[in-house]
């Protein structure tokens, strides 16, 4: 079923999110997922985990369920925490291929109806429904890709662009 065309920009967007956050932790040794320039900043395994937690809020959302267990300490406005435990580089990496399926699945299967609702309370929606939402998050994931861009280059690795 083709994505409704409210969302088909957006859907584009995640859909090459998905392959993006791949390769901009490629070669990234986990250690290095734990480095932060400051310790006012986030380091990737948190911005990683977000955008988890992102994913699995939009799919939701969306009439499509995906959990990965943990991911309470990447919500909204969540602190980094020193002493946490995060996942493992190579579990995030898993676990952001399983929620890009079900992402992908619940964008070409949602219905133009449940777009009209009223978005969900938290981000804004610019249009006040769920095809709003939806624009919204897939501006936030590309956002925090740029983050992640960032830290690649602060770590001494090369550009995902060339």
């Amino acid at each position: 079923m083709p994505v409704p065309a409210i969302i088909a920009e957006a859907s584009v967007e995640l859909h090459r999110n998905t392959s993006l956050l791949e390769r901009v932790v490629d070669g990234i040794s986990p250690d290095q997922w734990l480095s932060r320039p400051s310790d006012h900043s986030n380091h990737i395994a948190w911005i990683a985990g977000h955008m988890l937690w992102a994913r699995q809020a939009l799919a939701g959302r969306l009439g499509r369920t995906w959990e990965y267990p943990g991911l309470e300490v990447f919500a909204r406005s969540a602190k980094i925490c020193d002493g946490a435990t995060y996942p493992a580089p190579e579990e995030l990496v898993k676990a952001w291929r399983d929620a890009s399926a079900t992402l992908q699945t619940a964008l070409e299967h949602v219905t133009a109806e449940a777009l009209a609702a009223p978005a969900p309370p938290g981000p804004p929606s610019p249009d006040g429904k769920l095809s709003g939402f939806v624009g919204v998050l897939a501006w936030h994931e590309t956002y925090h890709l740029g983050q992640l861009a960032y830290l690649r280059g602060w770590l001494g690795y090369p550009g995902i662009f060339g």
